[in-house]
Parts: structure tokens; sequence; C-alpha cells
């Protein structure tokens, strides 16, 4: 499975960004999708995941300004990101796992600052 991820840039305080991760393979519809994010000087940490069934989990930090969506037709999973504040600066992971194998996309870097 190839992850790639696009849509990362430079967004002032309160802006919007859409984050998509175009996934390889015939049977994404079976995909576990997630989203990671990575700050300087700090740990990779999950922002949001959404399963195969399309249930969804957001970190409280991102709860009510994140939305995790996936058009199974087009192999894609969405980070859609609102009222964006400074510590949400980081570089953005699309992951994926089936079958137990674990893989990950290249980041895209967010950077919100005025």
């Amino acid at each position: 499975v190839q992850l790639q991820a696009s849509g990362g840039g430079l967004v002032q305080p309160g802006g919007s960004l859409r984050l998509p991760c175009a996934a390889s393979g015939s049977i994404f519809r079976t995909y576990f999708m997630a989203w990671y994010r990575q700050a300087p000087g700090k740990q990779r940490e999950l922002v949001a995941h959404i399963t195969s069934g399309g249930s969804t989990y957001y970190v409280d930090s991102v709860k009510g300004r994140f939305t995790i969506s996936r058009d199974n037709a087009k192999n894609t999973v969405y980070l859609q990101m609102y009222s964006l504040k400074p510590e949400d600066t980081a570089v953005y992971y699309c992951y994926a796992t089936y079958a137990g194998v674990h893989y990950w996309g290249k980041g895209t870097q967010v950077t919100v600052s005025s």
C-alpha cells in the first residue's frame, strides 16, 4: 500500500486546510485509515481515524474543528481542518493498516502562523 498525502501549507490562525491522502490498492474500502501529526520536539500523535465502516475518532484537541472522511471510489481519505491554531503546526502523516501490516505516507507540513 502506498500513501500520498498532500494539501499542507502556511495558513493564518482561524484558517482552514484540507489534506487528502491517496492510497493504492483495490481494497481501499477495507483499510483502517488515520492521520497522525508530529510537532517539532514532540512525539507523533494520533489526530483522527476512520474505520472501514466509517466510524471516526478524534483526539480531544481537534474535536469540533477537524473532520476525517473517506471516499472509497477515489481511494482517498481526507482531513478537513477548520479554525486552525498555531498549536496545530506539525507534519501530518497519513496512516493505513490492513491485515496486520502498517503503512505510512510521507508527511505534509502544516504551519499555522500570522
